[in-house]
């Protein structure tokens, strides 16, 4: 099994879409596949060849090619989504500029002729030639989709539409023949409901592409965030701007004030504020100087910096956000699939709905000796297939996505994919490790207890001193500790770190010792005599006990499950919030993804280490911290923003509001219809039937995208604590 991804081009549509997926899923050698109609991209899992499955795609009418990997980079993805959605919105605006243009005027003949004294024998001749304008310059479009899909065996939505706009045209030719052959029929003419049908459904379909581009604005603008060029400082001090994709390893760029950092990497030279509000949330510029990492995407607001790259220009922070943001739209959401069983039996049992309503009615017809009645059952027919077509169902569930992920990674919360969204919706407790996810991940001395006849100066002054060529956190705090008292150790010779034990050193001729105590962080010996104990504990996050109130005030219970001792969890439990029969402490790495695999609740686990991998895949849904290992990022199915816990109840928002929205859309697109089929079945739109539906399932395409578009507007304006709630940038 692989994973691997396609360019498929001509998508349109929800049904495009499926189609073009159902024809890579016919196969037993995909396993899965999903396609995003936004970006044109195919993620498909399976034994068989990416050119293999670009082949089976082809084949149903959708020209698709393998993307190597190479090509997958923050630039190519927004001009290919920039691409797609002005071609899109090009098409439909001409397709619907041209069906309108054609359609009013007649629309004006049609009921105000009389009127205004425009009768006679020309005027069918006018309708029916305009009408077939409409036809031949916009139904293609329509047709070619209909025609693909039922070379495959299948129906979709625009199935419906050729059917009703051929039907109601095809219908008049034949009365206006009659009516010049000398035989009385006394049946109206519908040119003009075939050309409103072609004009309405392009207005909606433009109307769409504009909202849908808009709704994946904050997306690309996202993708934005990295520039194009970045200026390369050789050896010798000569700058030369280069694409930011050939940006290497090791390459030291030159970032001038107001510049973004346009890859990862560390300051060598100059110093300046950064604004990483992208990123880590910090809502206030940070300070930067030799030494310190710099984010891509970040803002350099007054300094001129020199920073050497410790990525590639193709594998930046803001790159992998692109991608996490293209994967997760690419995905499918379990409600999603549901959705599509739905449209693909939908169609099929609405063209036998059709079938039903013209042979309904030509046996009234038959019954009564009335055969206006036959002309009542095919339009009535057109009217149900106009009106049935459940474009906006394929679009209830993906317009949201791509709002919600697009949003929410704005404010640096990565969602990878639909499911993991859908799924952080319905959790029911949040479980959060301790170290580096409440807390600052650092400890901080608490106390200094010394033996009789030695001050607390004394034993601080003695362990920094030992500690001073350490790195081990214990040996920050202290030296922080020492220097916060204005303590300067002593020299100290003959340094040793001993794994799992502490550090030994000499100092003026005599060993001292700092090592691991069972009643404290540390015990300090000079030889072998103890003269102090010094206790540390790890501080919790400014935010920690904040978060944890949003989340129980959202509904959900808390827990913390940690492998620290039971006295530190307590301890940092009571300071935000968790009590102590919520406090599972000294649990190994296998016991942590044991008790969540084993919980029957719906569990999102929190967590940033090696030792919270397993539990992140384990929970429904794993959410790393940004500044977390590589090893639980890859684990989590959504990344948060480094020492930002109140990212947590965000999500939690985000994911909740986002599956509302796609409740909302799904019973816009899927009830109204199943409403309003038995009233088109049965006449009750009269005449007129075809363009009320027309203008109806344009009206229902319009009301998804806007409440998806509405979405938007809310989680821009629903903030969390430390983080700005508007766009960073």
């Amino acid at each position: 099994m692989n994973q691997f991804q396609l360019q498929i081009d001509d998508l349109h549509c929800a049904s495009c879409v499926e189609t073009a997926r159902r024809a890579l899923l016919a196969t037993e050698a995909v396993d899965d596949a999903s396609i995003n109609l936004q970006t044109g991209l195919a993620t498909v899992i399976g034994s068989l060849s990416p050119a293999e499955a670009a082949k089976l795609v082809t084949a149903s009418g959708y020209p698709a090619h393998p993307m190597l990997d190479e090509t997958q980079t923050a630039a190519t993805l927004t001009s290919r989504m920039e691409a797609r959605a002005q071609e899109n919105e090009r098409q439909w605006r001409r397709r619907a500029i041209t069906a309108l243009g054609i359609w009013i005027p007649m629309a004006v003949i049609h009921w105000g002729g009389p009127a205004m004294g425009l009768t006679g024998t020309w005027v069918p001749w006018v309708m029916g030639v305009a009408a077939t304008a409409v036809i031949v310059l916009v139904g293609p479009g329509f047709f070619r989709s209909a025609w693909t899909a039922l070379q495959h065996r299948t129906t979709n939505m625009d199935t419906l539409i050729s059917i009703g706009a051929g039907t109601a045209w095809a219908y008049s030719v034949v009365l206006f023949i009659l009516t010049n052959v000398n035989i009385a029929h006394g049946q109206p003419l519908y040119f003009t409901e075939a050309a409103a049908l072609l004009g309405l459904i392009s207005l909606g379909h433009w109307l769409e592409a504009r909202a849908s581009a808009k709704a994946g604005a904050s997306i690309r603008s996202l993708l934005q965030l990295q520039p194009d060029t970045a200026e390369i400082m050789s050896a010798d001090g000569v700058v030369q701007s280069v694409p930011v994709d050939d940006v290497q390893v090791g390459d030291r760029l030159l970032v001038r004030p107001g510049g973004r950092i346009p890859v990862d990497g560390t300051v060598v030279e100059g110093s300046s504020e950064v604004d990483e509000s992208l990123m880590t949330g910090e809502p206030l510029p940070v300070q930067r100087g030799p030494g310190d990492s710099l984010v891509s995407g970040s803002l350099n607001t007054v300094g001129r910096l020199v920073m050497e790259t410790t990525v590639r220009g193709s594998e930046s922070t803001v790159a992998r956000i692109a991608m996490m943001v293209s994967d997760a739209l690419s995905s499918r959401a379990n409600i999603q699939r549901v959705a599509d069983r739905v449209s693909s039996i939908f169609v099929p049992a609405v063209l036998l709905i059709a079938l039903l309503t013209v042979v309904g009615w030509t046996i009234t017809a038959w019954t009564t000796g009335h055969w206006d009645h036959f002309a009542t059952g095919v339009i009535a027919a057109v009217t149900v297939l106009i009106i049935s077509c459940p474009c906006a169902l394929g679009l209830a569930t993906p317009m949201a996505v791509m709002v919600a992920t697009g949003q929410t990674g704005r404010r640096g919360v990565l969602v990878k994919t639909a499911a993991a969204l859908e799924q952080a919706g319905r959790i029911s407790v949040v479980v959060f490790d301790k170290t580096g996810t409440l807390t600052e991940g650092r400890p901080v001395v608490t106390s200094i207890n010394p033996e009789p006849g030695q001050s607390e100066d004394d034993v601080l002054r003695l362990a920094g001193a030992a500690e001073f060529g350490s790195e081990h956190p214990m040996a920050r705090a202290i030296g922080e500790a020492a220097a916060a008292r204005d303590i300067k150790p002593p020299t100290a010779t003959e340094f040793k770190a001993i794994p799992g034990h502490g550090v030994e050193a000499l100092i003026d001729g005599r060993k001292v010792e700092v090592s691991r105590d069972s009643s404290a962080a540390c015990v300090v010996k000079v030889d072998n005599e103890i003269v102090g104990r010094i206790d540390a504990e790890d501080q919790p996050l400014n935010d920690a006990a904040l978060a944890i109130a949003e989340l129980r005030q959202l509904g959900l219970e808390v827990e913390m499950l940690s492998g620290d001792r039971h006295a530190s969890a307590l301890a940092i439990g009571s300071m935000v919030g968790i009590s102590e029969n919520e406090i599972r402490a000294g649990v190994t790495p296998e016991q942590k993804a044991a008790a969540v695999r084993n919980d029957t609740r719906k569990v999102m686990m929190v967590g940033d280490g090696i030792n919270d991998a397993a539990a992140l895949a384990a929970a429904s849904v794993g959410v790393a911290v940004g500044s977390g290992t590589n090893v639980a990022i890859d684990a989590a199915d959504i990344v948060i923003p480094a020492h930002r816990p109140a990212a947590v109840a965000f999500l939690v928002r985000a994911a909740r509001m986002t599956l509302k929205v796609i409740h909302q859309n799904l019973f816009f697109a899927f009830f109204y219809n199943s409403l309003m089929i038995p009233v088109a079945a049965f006449g009750l739109l009269g005449p007129w039937g075809p363009m009320i539906a027309a203008g109806a399932m344009a009206a229902s395409d319009i009301t998804v995208v806007g409440n998806a578009v509405r979405l938007g507007r809310k989680l821009r304006s629903t903030p969390f604590e430390g983080m700005p709630a508007t766009d960073p940038s």
